[in-house]
């Protein structure tokens, strides 16, 4: 293949941009439903209905975004101007979602609360959607998709590890003389700030270089009609929902088998073990400064901490950012993986293997936190791989419809893959609780009962690992392995230098 290889520079620059938008997606993920009820102070109710009104219109704004990126035509390209006129409204959205108006009824905070948080998901549809098509007209070259792909990735948990292990210590921080309120606020102003330097560096340093053969000259019905007949993407569109159903039923469930299941003197003695429990600290003293200590302050059990006080609180989020450290080492093996025996199969045995690792939880007692560990740390290093190679894959679909069809439409590929995130997020979050309600007793308004908490267990363990089964099973039925992979790029590069000979 003769397209030109991307630089270090490029490469990295693109990998800017997924980095913003996870400090917009892990804060959603990890804080917002505690920040509306604990700090913007409306009621569950009312936060649970803002998060899946904003949600659900997501995943049905990036269909339409998608149909207006492929039909969009500027000198910059079709993908990268919505990255540049987002990068400002994002910024200041951002901050307005996390900012709590003073002497407001509570009619009003849900209102506004409803309106500053559909605003952000727009924008973040509106920016992340025609991003993500922008990885696959960056370069023809499959081997340099995959390697754009895992920057991507070590970008994107970087940011994860900063969001999770950062923003709580900003926020008592930045309370300190004032109040959490000022502190959400702040520490969303930083955190903007960094986005927007982020999407224009992005902006700045890439460039689209794969023209379709033909221009978009069809209605969206007839784009979607001839993407429902692509069985790759419909396998691929399956296989999204589930795995993104996945990610949020396994948040959900471990961080109630930690806060529940898991024995705390185990966890509290793991944790003093690393020396994060500050054990001369005494209640009531000033904060320390360093993240570390933060995390001993919390565990040592000192309410006045506006941070919060909770032993399973910290255990999580140390097995979470070791998991993560360990997600960003490996993913940067997944290029030569890939190129040595095919996205295909790594991405089968990836999940297959997280699967095993899964199931295994299931086995662990409420003591063993080592064992805890070390299958956090194994599943990560099996699943890690497959992060950046399925987003490559997305870019192969969109290949394989230009391939069958001379037509290509990445933007609808793409968006059609975000709305299936979406859902999934959604359903994963909701099928979580709906399964502990109906099987196993679960009331948030009581303590947990031993059939609870094997509930907590087995979602855990069992719920998760069957999931990544059928993740596995519908991989192994996807068509496009590594041969065929290679011809499509082979004969679409060729139908293009014969299309656009001067290109």
């Amino acid at each position: 293949m003769n397209s030109p290889r991307l630089s270090f520079y490029e490469k990295a620059g693109y990998s800017a941009g997924d980095a913003a938008a996870n400090f917009v997606f892990m804060t959603m993920i990890l804080f917002q439903a505690n920040f509306y009820t604990d700090v913007f102070g409306i009621s569950a109710a009312a936060a649970g209905w803002i998060l899946l009104s904003a949600r659900l219109w997501d995943a049905f704004a990036d269909p339409m975004v998608g149909l207006l990126a492929d039909r969009t035509n500027t000198r910059w390209g079709r993908f990268r101007p919505w990255i540049l006129w987002t990068a400002v409204p994002w910024a200041v959205v951002m901050v307005l979602a996390y900012s709590t108006p003073k002497g407001w009824g509570m009619g009003a905070l849900i209102a506004y609360a409803a309106v500053t948080n559909l605003l952000l998901m727009t924008l973040y549809s509106m920016n992340n959607m025609p991003y993500s098509a922008l990885g696959g007209v960056m370069t023809g070259d499959v081997h340099d998709r995959t390697r754009l792909n895992s920057f991507r990735f070590v970008a994107a948990n970087a940011a994860q590890f900063i969001v999770g292990g950062l923003t709580l210590p900003l926020v008592a921080k930045f309370a300190v003389g004032h109040d959490r309120q000022y502190g959400w606020q702040m520490t969303m102003t930083v955190w903007a700030a960094l986005c927007l330097v982020l999407f224009l560096i992005t902006f700045a340093t890439t460039r689209e270089r794969i023209q379709p053969v033909q221009l978009v000259k069809f209605s969206p019905l007839q784009d979607f009609t001839a993407l429902v007949k692509n069985r790759p993407w419909a396998v691929m569109f399956c296989m999204t929902l589930i795995h993104f159903a996945i990610l949020s039923f396994r948040g959900g469930a471990l961080y109630n088998y930690y806060h529940n299941y898991a024995d705390r003197t185990a966890m509290f003695d793991f944790l003093q073990k690393l020396g994060l429990t500050a054990p001369g600290l005494a209640p009531g003293a000033p904060a320390p400064g360093g993240v570390l200590e933060w995390l001993g302050y919390i565990v040592h059990g000192d309410q006045s901490n506006p941070a919060g006080s909770n032993v399973a609180d910290v255990f999580n989020s140390v097995i979470n950012m070791l998991g993560t450290g360990i997600t960003i080492v490996v993913i940067l093996l997944s290029p030569a993986l890939a190129r040595r025996f095919g996205k295909k199969a790594i991405a089968v045995a990836g999940f297959g293997l997280a699967a095993i690792g899964s199931l295994a939880f299931y086995g662990l007692s409420p003591t063993n936190t080592t064992g805890m560990v070390v299958l956090t740390l194994l599943t990560a290093i099996v699943y890690a791989p497959t992060i950046p190679l399925i987003w490559a894959i997305y870019a192969d679909v969109a290949d394989y419809s230009e391939w069958k069809t001379g037509r290509r439409f990445t933007g609808i590929v793409f968006a059609t893959i975000g709305f299936a995130l979406k859902c999934g997020l959604a359903l994963g979050s909701s099928s979580f609780l709906w399964i502990m309600a109906a099987f196993f007793d679960y009331d948030p308004k009581r303590p947990p009962g031993p059939q609870t908490l094997e509930g907590f267990r087995a979602c855990s363990g069992i719920g998760v690992g069957l999931l990544f089964g059928v993740c596995t099973l519908l991989l192994i039925g996807y068509q496009i392995n590594k041969n065929m992979t290679l011809q499509m790029a082979e004969e679409l590069e060729d139908r293009r230098r014969r299309a656009h000979p001067t290109a």
